[in-house]
Protein backbone atom coordinates (compact mmCIF):
# COMPACT_ATOMS: atom_id res chain seq x y z
CA UNK A 1 0.00 0.00 0.00
CA UNK A 2 2.99 2.41 1.32
CA UNK A 3 2.65 6.05 -1.42
CA UNK A 4 -0.86 4.76 -2.82
CA UNK A 5 -3.51 7.04 -3.12
CA UNK A 6 -6.51 6.07 -0.36
CA UNK A 7 -9.49 4.48 -1.31
CA UNK A 8 -12.78 5.64 -0.11
CA UNK A 9 -15.05 4.03 1.94
CA UNK A 10 -18.64 3.74 0.76
CA UNK A 11 -19.98 7.48 1.49
CA UNK A 12 -17.09 9.02 2.62
CA UNK A 13 -17.28 10.68 -0.59
CA UNK A 14 -20.67 12.28 -0.56
CA UNK A 15 -19.73 13.33 2.79
CA UNK A 16 -16.40 14.66 1.49
CA UNK A 17 -18.43 16.80 -1.21
CA UNK A 18 -21.95 17.62 0.92
CA UNK A 19 -18.46 19.36 3.85
CA UNK A 20 -16.95 21.13 0.44
CA UNK A 21 -20.37 22.28 -0.45
CA UNK A 22 -20.82 23.72 3.35
CA UNK A 23 -17.97 24.82 3.80
CA UNK A 24 -17.77 26.81 0.50
CA UNK A 25 -21.06 27.44 -1.22
CA UNK A 26 -22.10 26.84 -4.31
CA UNK A 27 -19.19 24.95 -6.92
CA UNK A 28 -18.56 23.23 -10.00
CA UNK A 29 -18.24 19.67 -9.85
CA UNK A 30 -14.00 20.79 -10.93
CA UNK A 31 -13.51 22.80 -8.03
CA UNK A 32 -15.09 20.10 -5.38
CA UNK A 33 -12.88 17.33 -6.77
CA UNK A 34 -9.76 20.02 -6.57
CA UNK A 35 -10.96 21.46 -3.04
CA UNK A 36 -11.10 17.84 -1.68
CA UNK A 37 -7.72 17.08 -3.21
CA UNK A 38 -5.70 19.64 -1.94
CA UNK A 39 -7.74 19.48 1.48
CA UNK A 40 -6.66 15.91 1.91
CA UNK A 41 -3.21 16.36 0.79
CA UNK A 42 -3.24 14.71 -2.39
CA UNK A 43 -4.00 11.64 -0.69
CA UNK A 44 -7.21 11.34 -2.48
CA UNK A 45 -7.20 11.63 -6.44
CA UNK A 46 -10.74 12.10 -8.42
CA UNK A 47 -11.70 11.53 -11.67
CA UNK A 48 -14.51 13.17 -13.38
CA UNK A 49 -16.36 10.10 -13.24
CA UNK A 50 -15.91 9.35 -9.65
CA UNK A 51 -17.22 12.94 -8.79
CA UNK A 52 -20.05 13.35 -11.17
CA UNK A 53 -21.43 9.73 -9.88
CA UNK A 54 -21.51 11.42 -6.55
CA UNK A 55 -22.75 14.46 -7.53
CA UNK A 56 -25.39 12.92 -9.30
CA UNK A 57 -26.68 10.67 -6.67
CA UNK A 58 -26.69 13.37 -3.79
CA UNK A 59 -29.16 15.69 -6.45
CA UNK A 60 -30.81 12.19 -6.72
CA UNK A 61 -31.28 12.30 -3.37
CA UNK A 62 -32.28 15.69 -2.75
CA UNK A 63 -29.10 16.68 -0.80
CA UNK A 64 -27.69 18.76 -3.41
CA UNK A 65 -29.39 21.09 -5.98
CA UNK A 66 -27.59 22.33 -9.42
CA UNK A 67 -28.17 25.07 -11.59
CA UNK A 68 -26.46 26.26 -14.83
CA UNK A 69 -23.88 29.60 -14.28
CA UNK A 70 -20.88 30.76 -16.19
CA UNK A 71 -17.61 29.22 -14.64
CA UNK A 72 -14.29 32.25 -14.04
CA UNK A 73 -13.25 30.99 -17.56
CA UNK A 74 -16.16 32.08 -18.99
CA UNK A 75 -17.78 28.59 -19.97
CA UNK A 76 -20.99 27.11 -18.75
CA UNK A 77 -20.73 24.96 -16.23
CA UNK A 78 -23.60 23.18 -13.57
CA UNK A 79 -23.00 24.86 -10.11
CA UNK A 80 -23.60 22.75 -6.90
CA UNK A 81 -25.39 23.66 -3.71
CA UNK A 82 -26.37 21.90 -0.63
CA UNK A 83 -29.69 21.84 0.42
CA UNK A 84 -31.80 22.56 3.87
CA UNK A 85 -31.76 18.17 3.60
CA UNK A 86 -28.45 17.66 2.64
CA UNK A 87 -27.03 19.98 5.80
CA UNK A 88 -28.68 17.21 7.85
CA UNK A 89 -27.88 14.39 6.51
CA UNK A 90 -24.00 16.19 6.55
CA UNK A 91 -24.59 16.64 10.28
CA UNK A 92 -25.79 13.24 11.05
CA UNK A 93 -22.85 11.73 8.41
CA UNK A 94 -20.50 13.59 10.26
CA UNK A 95 -21.40 12.13 13.74
CA UNK A 96 -21.23 8.54 12.45
CA UNK A 97 -17.70 9.49 10.72
CA UNK A 98 -16.82 10.46 14.33
CA UNK A 99 -17.97 8.00 16.70
CA UNK A 100 -16.89 5.65 13.90
CA UNK A 101 -13.15 6.93 13.84
CA UNK A 102 -12.95 6.93 17.78
CA UNK A 103 -14.14 3.46 17.80
CA UNK A 104 -11.24 2.33 14.98
CA UNK A 105 -8.55 5.04 16.78
CA UNK A 106 -9.43 2.63 20.30
CA UNK A 107 -9.30 -1.07 18.90
CA UNK A 108 -5.98 0.15 16.65
CA UNK A 109 -3.90 1.42 19.62
CA UNK A 110 -4.79 -1.71 21.95
CA UNK A 111 -2.20 -3.16 23.57
CA UNK A 112 -1.24 -6.72 23.52
CA UNK A 113 -2.76 -7.99 26.79
CA UNK A 114 -1.13 -11.38 26.82
CA UNK A 115 -3.58 -13.35 25.63
CA UNK A 116 -2.43 -13.72 22.22
CA UNK A 117 1.29 -14.45 21.32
Amino acid sequence: MGDSKLDLLQGTLDLMVLQTLSAMGEQHGYGIARRIEEVSGNEVLLNQGTIYASLVRLQQRGWIYAAWGTSDNNRKAKFYSITRAGRKQLAEDTSYWQRLSGVMGRVLAMQNEGGAK
